[in-house]
């Protein structure tokens, strides 16, 4: 991994600050990049909404947290940031049509900084933009591909015996992220998770209101989530049909979120909040914003922060 130095001079910075003691330049990641960057006609950027906003606000809440807890922790050699949908470190505000922050780009500004930051993003265009916007953090790694193919090898910089931690956002545009790759995470013991359980992908996709009237492939699209198939029983009820027979049919949302809470724990999570639904300007929840820990403090700290959003 490259060395944490000075934009300005090349040499050594103290591992508390980002100020070199050198020449004096301050290494913090700036936001003066986004008025300069160059967006790409063909690069669209993610849109930032008011429960965008709100998302971004709470993970920099415990990221900071998180790192000024690391800090002062003696043993830890390594804590690193990994997003696996890191996106432009950019969007456009949807109201004010301006480029703002976006989680990436807030994440480099967490005072103190992380070890590592990894970002991951499949576009190739999007990932150029946020190797602008990173380029003054020497420790922050863009990397392009499917972060299926990627996040494996970067878990490995979180392990217990390396005395190393890590923060991993999985923020997905639909259900791609399969239950397997939670109960890996799960297993480390070492890496807390923010993660995006996308529920209008799942009542577009999968939960409509009669399970029998959804295609299989449809269907598996939520058991690679879900883990098995269990997931019918927490998202439908067994009704009676007009023939004397049974069908599926949907339950409430409410019911589901709090079952997915619970596979959550089952995949070795000791510590998992009640998530925090992500709603639109019509109070429709669009996805919930999870958050999964091997720690209690680390569990009590997000329950604190999702109680002030609620």
């Amino acid at each position: 991994m490259p060395p944490i130095v000075c934009i300005g001079c090349g040499q050594l910075l103290d591992r508390d600050s980002p100020t070199c003691r050198f020449c004096g330049e301050d290494n913090r990641i700036s936001e003066t990049p986004i008025d300069v960057i160059e967006v790409p006609s063909d690069i669209e950027l993610d849109r930032m909404n008011p429960w965008s906003q709100i998302k971004h606000e709470i993970i920099e809440k415990y990221a900071t947290a998180y790192t000024r807890i690391l800090q002062t922790q003696r043993w830890a050699k390594r804590y690193v940031y990994i997003d696996a949908f890191a996106g432009a470190g950019v969007a456009v505000d949807s109201e004010a049509e301006e480029l703002k922050a976006a989680g990436a780009l807030r994440a480099l500004n967490v005072d103190p900084p992380f070890s590592e930051y990894h970002f991951i993003e499949l576009n190739a265009g999007k990932a150029d933009i946020l190797r602008q916007l990173a380029r003054r953090r020497p420790t922050a790694q863009v990397h392009v591909g499917d972060y299926r193919d990627i996040l494996p090898e970067l878990l490995m910089r979180c392990r217990f015996e390396d005395f190393a931690r890590g923060l991993c956002l999985l923020d997905p545009y639909g259900l791609s992220v399969d239950y397997a790759l939670l109960t890996q995470i799960a297993a480390m013991k070492t890496v807390e998770i923010f993660f995006n359980f996308m529920l209008v992908s799942a009542n577009r996709n999968v939960l409509w209101r009669a399970a029998d009237t959804v295609s299989e492939s449809r269907a598996d699209m939520l058991t690679r989530v879900w883990g098995d198939m269990s997931r019918r029983e927490a998202a439908y009820d067994r009704q009676p049909t007009l023939f004397g027979g049974q069908s599926w049919f949907k339950a409430g949302n409410h019911r589901l979120i709090a079952a997915y809470r619970q596979r959550l724990k089952d995949a070795g999570f000791a510590y998992v909040p009640e998530p925090i639904a992500m709603r639109n300007s019509v109070n429709a929840p669009i996805y919930y914003l999870f958050f999964c820990s091997p720690k209690a403090v680390a569990g009590d700290i997000v329950d604190d922060i999702f109680r002030r959003y609620r």
